[in-house]
């Protein structure tokens, strides 16, 4: 199985294993002087940002408004903060909510050899304007709901993912760029986020997965528990918790199995 040399949530290959791997897009370009280091996950917990969740490769955090106005006037304090800093959140307003995203796509990752590559991952300055971001719902009377934020990703078990790749890069998003973007594998990612990541597992080249698609499912760590319970109490079975709370496994009636992943709350590392 396949191992990218880095810290971020695990992914099983639930055709194979549920032996976990981790992954990270990189961009196998040299780095810029502009770019910073990658935060690992302990540096983003003690950062003990209170209204973010890390959840996949960035940020999240979700703000409560009374309607669309309140919502769009603090996108537009949010955005001055950002032309300050020079850093800028992805926004998602809906009825009774702004979603930001923060993530930098030019964070430095340096290799066991010591050679810097760039990927996207979450950086200081994500911090910096998360803490700014806080301090403006504050002064907008906007609650933050950290523990409704999630991401959805997209998992395929194969031999063979440079020869169906580009099948999935033309169907998920129509454009050949996306396989590979970000990435040095094979991993279909659209630049625009209109849909959710799709990464490629192992699997042997002999053997045929029981199942080859899964979803896998990111929730902020105080909900985690909750949600499994609910996935049991609805006919659902833990087939594998070996990586809880990290990850944990479950399976519905039919046998298809989703992957419950969660990492350490930017906000509950203790001092």
């Amino acid at each position: 199985m396949q191992t990218y040399p880095c810290p971020p949530e695990p992914r099983p290959s639930l055709g194979v294993s549920h032996t976990s791997h981790s992954r990270i897009n990189l961009e196998l370009t040299l780095v810029g002087s502009q770019s910073m280091d990658m935060l690992n996950g302990e540096e983003i917990a003690e950062a003990r940002l209170t209204d973010w969740r890390k959840l996949a490769q960035g940020l999240h955090a979700r703000y409560l408004v009374d309607d669309f106005g309140a919502g769009a006037r603090f996108v537009t304090a949010v955005g001055a903060a950002g032309d300050a800093l020079g850093h800028h959140p992805s926004v998602s307003i809906g009825n009774g909510y702004v979603d930001l995203k923060l993530v930098s796509a030019d964070a430095i990752y340096r290799d066991d050899e010591g050679t810097e590559h760039v990927v996207e991952w979450v950086t200081q300055k994500d911090v910096d304007l998360a803490r700014r971001i806080t301090e403006i719902a504050a002064d907008h009377g906007v609650d933050a709901d950290p523990a409704s934020v999630s991401v959805i990703e997209l998992g395929l078990d194969t031999a063979h993912s440079a020869t169906i790749a580009p099948v999935w890069a033309a169907l998920l998003t129509g454009n050949a760029e996306a396989q590979g973007h970000g990435s040095p594998s094979d991993e279909i990612r659209d630049a625009t986020g209109r849909v959710p990541n799709l990464w490629f597992g192992g699997a042997g080249e002999n053997v045929t997965p029981s199942q080859r698609f899964h979803v896998e499912v990111y929730v902020a760590p105080e909900v985690a528990e909750q949600r499994i319970a609910a996935a049991v109490a609805a006919g659902g079975t833990v087939v594998d918790d070996s990586n809880a709370p990290s990850l944990t496994v479950i399976s519905d009636q039919d046998g298809n199995k989703g992957v419950l992943c969660v990492a350490e709350s930017p906000a509950t590392r203790s001092t």
